[in-house]
């Protein structure tokens, strides 16, 4: 004759059975995928103290990021700043790969050239970067983010005092580097953000009186809070043109 079967046994097996697959199922499930999305669009400002000063609040590069990210909501649009105080062209180079690509950008915007000039006539006359260099490190650049996928736009330098039709030293050779970097980027394919001629235009309205500071910058170089908005606006003109194509 067989042996009885227990029923009270048996039900405590059944149980030991089904927690034993439901621990065996937790440790089998695969973590859960991280939702954050990647952003489509990943945005580097490359460049000076300008660009340094652009992240903090009401800076350029800030009033971008969050136009942007309300234009493009859902985590699609990254904007990063990487502007480092008193840096030129060859600082540029010497840092591309672990400021910039390590960023693996869809959009670098190259804001330079400033330095390039000023560090030449106002502090010890040697350490500005000669013509050929700042030609030749441009295209370097550019072509080095090109080759990355990258789409590279070249902003030209903007003012050092707020008379851009002034006759002076300094400023006649930011007009030839503004010119430079107009000529580098018809040359490379970067996209031009002329951001000389825009300060020309609106200084020429804004002011009359020909000061050298206060309406668009602190100290003839480096952006106001209206100046910042200026930047902005242009930035955003420029950009939502490359991003509609």
């Amino acid at each position: 004759m067989r042996n009885p079967v227990h029923k009270p046994a048996l039900f405590l097996a059944l149980c030991a059975l089904i927690l034993a697959g439901g621990c065996a199922g937790e440790e089998d499930a695969p973590e859960a995928a991280d939702t954050q999305p990647t952003p489509a669009i990943r945005i580097v400002f490359f460049g000076d103290s300008i660009t340094e000063a652009g992240v903090f609040p009401g800076g350029y590069v800030t009033l971008v990021s969050e136009a942007l990210t309300e234009q493009y909501p859902g985590g699609t649009v990254e904007v990063i700043g990487a502007g480092i105080s008193g840096h030129k062209v060859p600082d540029l180079q010497e840092r591309l790969d672990r400021d910039v690509l390590v960023h693996d950008p869809t959009h670098v915007v190259i804001y330079i050239g400033i330095n390039d000039v000023w560090h030449f006539y106002e502090f010890d006359h040697v350490t500005g970067t000669e013509r050929e260099v700042f030609e030749e490190g441009l295209h370097d650049l550019i072509s080095t983010m090109q080759r990355a996928g990258v789409h590279v736009s070249l902003c030209t330098p903007s003012v050092i005092g707020e008379d851009p039709a002034s006759d002076t030293e300094v400023n006649q050779a930011l007009m030839e580097y503004a010119d430079i970097s107009r000529a580098v980027a018809e040359a490379s394919g970067a996209t031009l953000c002329d951001l000389r001629a825009a300060f020309e235009d609106h200084l020429a309205a804004h002011n009359p009186d020909k000061h050298y500071e206060g309406v668009l910058t602190t100290d003839g170089v480096h952006l106001n809070e209206e100046g910042n908005r200026f930047v902005a606006d242009l930035m955003l003109q420029h950009l939502e043109r490359l991003l509609e194509q």
